[in-house]
């Protein structure tokens, strides 16, 4: 599956546009990453722990938007939107990745 960030495919012809797909991933941060990210926070420096999970995230929207494009006959997914968000319930945070283009068939 042909997953781009632009309108269109260079060199190809769009033949069917088949609508709008979308992915959705929420995960989790466990307890202990969400202290060591705190200390990193304080210090300073990356939080690989919450990096890992955001990788994590994006590659489940990203598998979710391209099955539910494939169900609908499409070869390719483009004008792709990425959206990140951090949602806090009570003491943990959530990461959430939404993942979203039009689904087409190119040749």
């Amino acid at each position: 599956m042909l997953v781009l960030t632009t309108p269109n495919i260079e060199g190809k012809h769009i033949s069917t546009y088949h609508g709008l797909v979308s992915g959705e991933a929420i995960l989790g941060a466990n307890i202990f990453k969400d202290i060591f990210a705190s200390i990193r926070d304080i210090v300073g420096g990356r939080s690989e722990a919450y990096e890992q999970e955001l990788q994590k995230a994006k590659a489940i929207a990203i598998e979710e938007m391209c099955s539910q494009a494939q169900s609908l006959g499409a070869n390719a997914v483009i004008s792709v939107d990425l959206d990140y968000e951090t949602i806090t319930m009570g003491n943990s945070n959530m990461l959430m990745v939404a993942a979203s283009g039009t689904a087409v068939t190119c040749q």
